[in-house]
Parts: structure tokens; C-alpha cells; sequence
């Protein structure tokens, strides 16, 4: 379709160009918070017609401010009733910008409608700024002063100079269409994207990415810190009449791979600086040794902690390789570290390296978890590390091991035969020399299987012996007789005391079983040998 000058007019004149409105959506909750404004073309014939078509007619043949003018009257008036707290959005294009009048011509428009400027944001390109600077300057002055909010818009299509920034008072920045198009498939572009999310929320400014046509951009836009979004996946523009539909449906929560997790929203409130100082003071703090490996293993980062392990500085190790720096000790990294570039996961790696030459390094025992650092798009960019020196534990747990062991042996080397009772009359532990005695295997014994070693009638009085020396924490002395597996009868004695554990709760009793057959047989032998006395 050709549009010129005099068709144009008739259109105006007839009426039918009209506001159109798209929903601007906060990344974080779905929430709808306003809409920018959209003039549409209401053809009888052909529908609604975007502005591409006669945007540049009515700006050659001046009808630009008649047009603006009946567009933003109409918004206005639609967006009056809309909800205190929602924005309304508008473009000012270059031809605009050098009208110093602007200003002046919008809020006259927004007095007759009673719509506050204080609600407005005028979107400015960044060419506007680029012909006349200081008019365009003098005119963003004027927005401010009325009250509106600033965007720069399309920033990074055209000079990207961060001097208008600088310049100008800017409340925001819109990424544009092109970047979040391909923000999922090219890994330049989320680059590019996260740069400017990152450069506009260090100067403050509110991010908004336009172009959003599905759930996984939004939610890696969120991802990359990105604070609003529109486009098709919230909501294509609407007319005047379609809003209540928009502002009563519920808000678009994300649930791709790249959206926040409830947990995780309140961390995103804070600027990135903010949160990179965070996390360096939680990274630097750790009580163990983290540090990022590139792909061909140069240290990128280093906590306090590795960096004292290795007993060197932080500063010493950045960029320097693992075998340029401990090649004796590479080998035995190697192999893990090239697992993890495959992606594998490994957590809890015992290695125990050799004293380093050259450094005042002794042999040490380290604890490893590696795991692939991945960017955005899940591809592996290098290997992060934590590292616990066990050293101190290997040496304890080896004085632990030879001292039970050491202790096992006095057990079981000892002619009577020691023994562990918990208060429940468990046995706990025990001597190997009562299962050459009676038997009986260790695991026959443990627990209440030693019952089965107790002559049948004498069980009830070794039962209440051991009880009452529980009950009123006094020592055991009892003589019994032992059923052996092979179904004889042999005499013992046994002899214990109550000790009360280390941690205040529990008594035991600790003592020792000794065989005395013999003696009960030799005192039998004496009692019936024995001669009568006169008195007897």
C-alpha cells in the first residue's frame, strides 16, 4: 500500500489512527506495572496497520505533531482509569527530539486529560541525541521537569557513546529486539545482553528487554538480571477497549530452566555489585580452599584459603597453569580434571600427594569436589574446585586405628576375658578369648546372644546382679556357671564396675570374666574331705 501526504491527512481527519497498548511485565513476579504506547492505522479493509507505513510520511509532510497530538490524547485518556501504579510508555522519534516545543505540547495534551506526567516514560533512540545534542539535551531537561522518567532506547545499535549516559538522566535502558532475539542461541549475544544489563544496573538505571517471544528468553533475561520485559510471549498490543482483559489476568510466572526459584528472588533484589561483594566476602571467608580452573587449567580465582594451602599469594597463582606451578602433583590431578571438562560431577576425592620440592610442602592428604562451570547455555567454560586439607585427620585417624588397635590386642591377649555391658544389659565388646572358651562365635555373643552362654538356672541371678549394680551403681561379683556349645558346665567369676561416660548421659559396665572350674572343684574337693573339729 503507497501512502502519501493527502492520504494520510484523510486519515487523520477521518480518525482512524489509534492507541494501541503493550503490556510491560516485571521479570521477577509477572506482574503487569503499565504499557507502551503503539499508533496503529484502523484500516477499514486491511485491519490495524503498524506505524512503519506512515511514521516517515507524516514526518516529511509535517503531520507528525497533528498525528502525536490525536494518538496520545486518545491514550491518555484510555490510561486515566488505569490502576495509580502502572506506567505508560511512549516513543519520541529523532525529528522529535529537535523540537524543543515537545515537552510543552505533551503536557498540554496530558493537562486536557487529566492524565499525570508523573506516570509517563518517554523513550528517547539514541539517534535522537546524536544531531543536535544540546537541543535534545534541553529537551530530556524539559521530560524531567514535568516529571516523566527517561529510557534509552535501542541502546547498543547504533554509537553506544556512554557519554549520553553520563549526560543525560536517564531512569532506564532497552535492550533491543535484536540482541534478545538471539540471546538463547548465540552465546555473543548473551554476552552482549548481560554487558548491558550489567552497565545499566550499576549506573542505577531500570533494564528492559523488548522482543520477548517465548518463556526461555524471559527467563534468562531474568536470569542475566534484567528487571522488565514485553513482547509477544507477555501479550501482543491491544486496543483501548481490550485492557480491562490485560490488567485482570493473572501475572506470567516462569518456570524455565533459567528462572529464579522463590529462594533465590530475594538475592536478585540487590545490584550486581552488590552481589558480586557478597559473594567475594562468602568466597574469601570459606573455611575451605575454592578456585576456578580455565579449560587448559589456569587458575582464574583463588580464595584465601587455597592460596594458603598451597602456601603462596592469591596473586601468584592467577594465570598460572597446575603443572607450571606444581608439576609434581599434576598427574594426580590430571585424570579428574579432564573428566570434569567432559561434564561428570566428582565430590569427596581423596588424594594424597607427595612433599613438593622446592617448597616447604610435606606430604598432605587433600579432600577434592570438582565441578563444571557451565555459562548460560550449559557449556563447560572451566572447573571449579573445594579443597579440604584432611592431613591432621589421616594423622589421627591413623593414631586412632593403631591405638585400638593396641587395645584389641590387650583384650584379646589377656587370660581372663574383659567385657562391655550397656545399661539395657547388651554386650557391647568383648575379649577373644571367651569365644575359644565357649565356643561360641563373636557374633553369636554381641547384644543378648551372650545370654545363651548362662547356665539355665543361673540366668535369673546373673540377671539381677547386673541390675543392681545399675540401679544402685555398686561393683559386681558373681560366681556362675558357663554352658559351653558342646553342652558343658564350667564355673566363672565375674567382676565389674559402673563407669558413667564422657558425655554425662550413659553408664556402663566394664569388667572381666574369669574361668575358675578348677578352684570351684578344688574348694568341693576340701569341703567334703575335710576332718570334723571336737566342736563339730
Amino acid at each position: 500500500m503507497v501512502i502519501d501526504a493527502a492520504l494520510l491527512e484523510r486519515v487523520l481527519e477521518r480518525d482512524e489512527v489509534l492507541p494501541c497498548f503493550q503490556p510491560l511485565r516485571e521479570l521477577r513476579s509477572g506482574r503487569l506495572i503499565g504499557f507502551e504506547l503503539l499508533a496503529r492505522w484502523n484500516h477499514a479493509e486491511f485491519g490495524l496497520i503498524l506505524p512503519d507505513t506512515f511514521i516517515e510520511v507524516a514526518e516529511q509532510s509535517g503531520l507528525l505533531k497533528e498525528l502525536t497530538r490525536r494518538v496520545l490524547k486518545k491514550a491518555f485518556q484510555a490510561a486515566f482509569d488505569l490502576p495509580a501504579s502502572f506506567r505508560l510508555a511512549v516513543n519520541v522519534s529523532p525529528a522529535q527530539m529537535k523540537d524543543v516545543t515537545l515537552p510543552e505540547q505533551i503536557a498540554t495534551i496530558a493537562g486536557e486529560t487529566n492524565f499525570p506526567l508523573d506516570r509517563l516514560t518517554v523513550e528517547v533512540t539514541e539517534t535522537s541525541l546524536l544531531h543536535n545534542f544540546d537541543v535534545a539535551r534541553e529537551v530530556t531537561r524539559e521530560f524531567k521537569a514535568l516529571g516523566c522518567k527517561l529510557v534509552l532506547d535501542d541502546f547498543g545499535t547504533g554509537y553506544s557513546n556512554l557519554r549520553h549516559l553520563q549526560m543525560v538522566d536517564f531512569d532506564g535502558l532497552k535492550i533491543d529486539k535484536s540482541f534478545v532475539t538471539e540471546v538463547t542461541r548465540s552465546r555473543d549475544s548473551r554476552k552482549i545482553v548481560a554487558s548491558l544489563i550489567g552497565l545499566g544496573q550499576s549506573l542505577g538505571l531500570t533494564t528492559v528487554a523488548e522482543g520477548l517471544e517465548c518463556e526461555e528468553q524471559a527467563s534468562l533475561l531474568l536470569y542475566l538480571g534484567c528487571d522488565i520485559g514485553q513482547g509477544w510471549y507477555y501479550g501482543r498490543p491491544v486496543t483501548a477497549s481490550q485492557l480491562a482483559d490485560v490488567i485482570h489476568a493473572a501475572p506470567v510466572k516462569l518456570n524455565a530452566k533459567w528462572s529464579a526459584t522463590a529462594g533465590d528472588l530475594a538475592s536478585m533484589e540487590a545490584l550486581p555489585n552488590q552481589r558480586v561483594a557478597h559473594l567475594q566476602a562468602i568466597y574469601d571467608g570459606a573455611p575451605v580452599g575454592l578456585c576456578l580452573l580455565s579449560r587448559d587449567f589456569r587458575y582464574v580465582s583463588v580464595n584465601r584459603r587455597f592460596a594458603e594451602m598451597k602456601r603462596m599469594q592469591a596473586a601468584d597463582m592467577i594465570g598460572q597453569t597446575v603443572y607450571g606451578l606444581f608439576p609434581g602433583w599434576f598427574p594426580l590431578y590430571e585424570p579428574y580434571l579432564n573428566r570434569v571438562l567432559a561434564g561428570e560431577v566428582l565430590s569427596d576425592i581423596e588424594i594424597s600427594r607427595p612433599a613438593l620440592v622446592g617448597n616447604d610442602l610435606g606430604p598432605t592428604t587433600i579432600l577434592v569436589s570438582y565441578e563444571p562451570a557451565k555459562d548460560e547455555a550449559g557449556e563447560v567454560m572451566g572447573i571449579s574446585m573445594a579443597v579440604l586439607d584432611i592431613t591432621e585427620r589421616k594423622r589421627n585417624e591413623e593414631a586412632l586405628r593403631m591405638s585400638e588397635e593396641q587395645y584389641r590386642n590387650l583384650i584379646d591377649l589377656n587370660p581372663q576375658t574383659p567385657w562391655i555391658f550397656d545399661q539395657n544389659r547388651n554386650l557391647i565388646d568383648f575379649g577373644l578369648h571367651w569365644e575359644k572358651l565357649t565356643g561360641y562365635t563373636r557374633e553369636d555373643l554381641l547384644q543378648m546372644g551372650y545370654v545363651n552362654t548362662i547356665c539355665e538356672e543361673d540366668r535369673d541371678r546373673v540377671a539381677q546382679a547386673m541390675l543392681a549394680s545399675f540401679a544402685k551403681k555398686t561393683d559386681l561379683d558373681i560366681e556362675w556357671r558357663a554352658k559351653m556349645k558342646n553342652g558343658s558346665l564350667c564355673w566363672m567369676r565375674s567382676r565389674g564396675t559402673i563407669i558413667l561416660e564422657a558425655s554425662g548421659n550413659d553408664y556402663h559396665l566394664f569388667g572381666s570374666t574369669e574361668d575358675i572350674n578348677e578352684l570351684v572343684g578344688l574348694r568341693r574337693y576340701k569341703e567334703s574331705t575335710s576332718v570334723p573339729t571336737e566342736a563339730g
